[in-house]
């Protein structure tokens, strides 16, 4: 064999050669990038549904949870807190949630799928407190027409049973009700709608 031939060979096997390892190294480089690009376990967190018990709430109570980082607040409402919620309207300020701050299948008086219980994201929509739950009825603070609610502490807004808004405050609309559905009857599931089934 000529040289001519050991050395076309050689050259045509140094070149597969790198061409094999450059690509394979190339393939090395991508796959953390790519990765990167993926949102992180944290992130999917952040944003994946949350399951709640409301089973344990008693009638009356309060139950916290959290969802994208946002506190979700679920109150059990009494017999006696949804009256007073059609009792309220004239001292809102949107009543009838004609603004969006919340689903269409919970644009009712009661804000909720279902009357007793209600579930919003427990933030003032002035600055983004966090309102104190006061369920108390006609508090010496609050005036004559409290019926319980929410309070924020730190700019006096007031919020219903329902997180709508009393008129003459400094928040400008009802608190947000997030997407959520029913598994059970005593399940609810945060992030999702019932069109999402």
């Amino acid at each position: 064999m000529s040289d001519d031939g050991l050395d076309l060979r050689r050259r045509r096997f140094l070149t597969a050669t790198t061409v094999a390892v450059g690509g394979l190294g190339a393939t090395f480089a991508a796959v953390p990038f790519v990765g990167s690009l993926l949102p992180s376990q944290k992130a999917k967190a952040l944003g994946a549904p949350v399951q709640i018990d409301i089973g344990k709430i008693e009638p009356g109570a309060l139950h916290r949870d959290e969802w994208r980082g946002k506190l979700v607040m679920v109150v059990r409402r009494t017999r006696q807190n949804l009256e007073d919620l059609v009792a309220l309207e004239d001292e809102l300020l949107d009543p009838a949630s004609e603004r969006e701050q919340q689903p269409e299948y919970a644009r009712n008086s009661y804000r909720s799928i279902r009357d007793e219980y209600l579930v919003m994201i427990g933030l003032c929509t002035h600055l983004g407190c966090a309102p104190t739950y006061r369920p108390e009825v006609a508090p010496d603070d609050l005036g004559p027409e409290w019926k319980g609610g929410f309070y924020c502490p730190c700019h006096g807004s007031r919020f219903d049973l329902a997180g709508r808004v009393y008129k003459s405050v400094p928040a400008p609309a009802n608190m947000e009700v997030p997407p959520y559905r029913y598994l059970s009857d005593t399940l609810i599931e945060v992030g999702v709608g019932p069109e999402d089934a």
